[in-house]
């Protein structure tokens, strides 16, 4: 197999080699060159023999350097290769429940075991055969992400609407004698995959340590857009109890056997149950922040820790001289309550934040995070931003597109602001994000 180079670094080894843009790589030390995996791999080896294809004349170019040192090529494929998508018709998809018309990386369904390795995307394995998990463990790639959801095979094959599910405890055994290292996730709905298969499923990963490194556990994504799916609803307060109690059992054995806590539940279930955010101890290191796992107790403890700083260096004060400015923080209806106690704990002074949760009529009700509001919803004449009373506009950038300041349903920010008639502050990730939002209001305080 034959690779494109689209670029040579500057002072690396392929350009003192002569390599150019546009040449071919037609292997490695002989060894043909499926994918990124194979060109780091076989790149790491402190003698090479490299074979490249240019206008049809084959060259060979044998030379020695330190192991590891990279070739500084780049390909036209960021994997080298097609990326592997999702062959599974999973119940509770939230892919398949996107309204009609969002943007196509909305329906994007990678599950490549390779992005899961440099990206800490989950995969399910179910596209993973006996040849490709020799060369995940050939080639060392740990830690993955695997999405287990449950362990009985005879319900993850109906959960995730493919045969070739149930094999997931024989595939995670082998991952475990090759040496390889995994999270796990479980996407739990109420009456199918919680209760007594929930149990089976923490004691059968539990039982995978310590090659089973942590387990999120997180409430399904209900939308409005469910036309002709599988019945699903979301978990009551009770639910939601009952799954914070089997969890907290099962962290108390994980602890008293093996030193950890092991299984994690996402915020949204402390949130739905009424209960207490846990204690940054609790979280471990926050392995499985990007699940919504302790993602707000780490927000708060940033933003107290920006907080202090600045009070500890006489930066805060009384605040400006005049009215304080009025800001409104846009957020979604599951976190609003907890982002306005953290901020009436410690206000900034010469700033009025007032937190508005806003209810989610894209997607529907029941989807309430802040990451999946769209301009639309803001603007919404239910529950939206439309005739409150700001100087200026927090939104956090879980809304934009990645690099760009364009929201779900493509609207820009430049569109919000001139649609509400006052500036819109986009607000880094973190607590120490919002800090600085305020602090940056703060010098635009009106006399």
């Amino acid at each position: 197999m034959r690779h494109c180079i689209a670029g040579v670094d500057e002072g690396s080894i392929a350009e003192e080699l002569g390599i150019r843009p546009g040449d071919e790589l037609v292997s490695i030390n002989g060894r043909d060159v499926a994918d990124l995996i194979d060109y780091q791999a076989f790149c790491a080896e402190e003698e090479i023999v490299l074979r490249v294809l240019r206008g049809g004349e084959e060259m060979e170019y044998e030379f020695e350097k330190d192991e590891y040192e990279p070739l500084g090529l780049t390909f036209d494929r960021p994997l080298m290769s097609r990326e592997r998508s999702c062959a599974n018709r999973c119940l509770f998809c939230f892919e398949e429940q996107n309204p009609r018309g969002v943007r196509d990386t909305l329906h994007s369904r990678d599950d490549d075991w390779r992005l899961s390795l440099m990206t800490g995307s989950y995969i399910t394995l179910t596209n993973v055969g006996e040849r490709e998990l020799e060369r995940i463990i050939a080639r060392h790639a740990s830690p993955l992400y695997i999405s287990v959801h449950v362990t009985d095979s005879g319900l993850r094959e109906k959960l995730m609407g493919n045969p070739r599910a149930g094999r997931i405890l024989e595939q995670l055994n082998r991952l475990k004698s090759g040496g390889i290292f995994f999270h796990t996730q479980a996407v739990v709905c109420p009456g199918i995959n919680d209760g007594e298969m929930l149990e089976k499923t923490i004691h059968d990963l539990a039982a995978l340590q310590p090659a089973a490194l942590s387990m999120a556990v997180v409430p399904a994504g209900i939308t409005w857009h469910r036309e002709g799916e599988y019945p699903l609803r979301n978990f009551t307060r009770d639910e939601a109890r009952a799954v914070l109690d089997t969890c907290r059992r099962w962290r108390a054995i994980c602890r008293k056997y093996f030193g950890t806590a092991f299984v994690h539940p996402a915020d949204e279930f402390y949130l739905l149950a009424g209960e207490p955010i846990p204690t940054e101890e609790e979280y471990e290191g926050y392995e499985q922040i990007e699940n919504g796992v302790g993602m707000l107790r780490l927000l708060e403890e940033e933003y107290a820790a920006a907080f202090d700083l600045a009070k500890e260096r006489g930066e805060l004060g009384d605040g400006p001289a005049g009215r304080p400015l009025m800001a409104v923080a846009a957020t979604g209806t599951a976190a609003g309550p907890f982002l306005r106690d953290l901020l009436a704990k410690r206000p900034v002074p010469g700033v009025d934040v007032r937190v508005h949760p806003c209810t989610n009529f894209f997607f529907g009700d029941s989807v309430n995070v802040a990451g999946l509001l769209t301009g639309r919803d803001l603007l919404h004449e239910e529950n939206g931003l439309r005739g409150l009373r700001m100087d200026a506009l927090l939104v956090t950038e879980c809304m934009l597109r990645e690099g760009e300041e364009l929201l779900l349903d493509d609207m820009t920010v430049d569109d919000l602001s001139r649609e509400l008639g006052v500036p819109v502050i986009v607000v880094r990730r973190g607590g120490e994000g919002l800090f600085d939002a305020q602090m940056q209001l703060r010098k635009q305080t009106k006399v």
